[in-house]
């Protein structure tokens, strides 16, 4: 595809220190959405606090230096970044790590080996989403509802 076409497309970060993960999910998602990479939770708050913000991250939990409950915590800290959709791509399967994520303002929580289909459903769906949260805060910016 060129890039005017690619511009269009809303752009996910994928964030997962497991190479072979990276490659699975990055070819899920690269006909559809414009795909950035980090390879750990350092990088991946460089990327979501510079430039162009991701319209949703795929954020794994056990990273070395800063895990993804941390990163997590980070975004939501922050008013540039707090609405971006985050959601985790993990193998931490137990209730507790799950309601920890969503604790941590996660969007969502997906256990590792992924499904593609529900991975893809799941993203279009915060990005659809996001899409209408985002429309709604410019008309109350418009009016001057805040």
């Amino acid at each position: 595809m060129n890039d005017s076409s690619n511009e269009h497309k809303p752009t996910i970060l994928v964030v997962d220190d497991t190479p072979d993960n990276l490659t699975l999910i990055t070819s899920l998602l690269r006909d559809l959405y414009r795909v950035k990479i980090a390879v750990s939770g350092k990088k991946a708050l460089q990327i979501a606090f510079s430039g162009e913000r991701p319209d949703l991250i795929l954020l794994d939990i056990m990273m070395p230096e800063v895990d993804g409950y941390e990163v997590c915590r980070q975004l939501k800290g922050d008013s540039e970044t707090r609405d971006i959709p985050v959601i985790f791509l993990t193998a931490k399967t137990e209730i507790e790590d799950e309601v920890k994520g969503f604790e941590f303002g996660a969007a969502d929580y997906i256990t590792k080996p992924i499904s593609p289909p529900i991975l893809l459903a799941r993203v279009r769906t915060h990005l659809k989403l996001k899409r209408m949260t985002d429309y709604l805060k410019s008309k109350m910016d418009e009016a001057d509802l805040w």
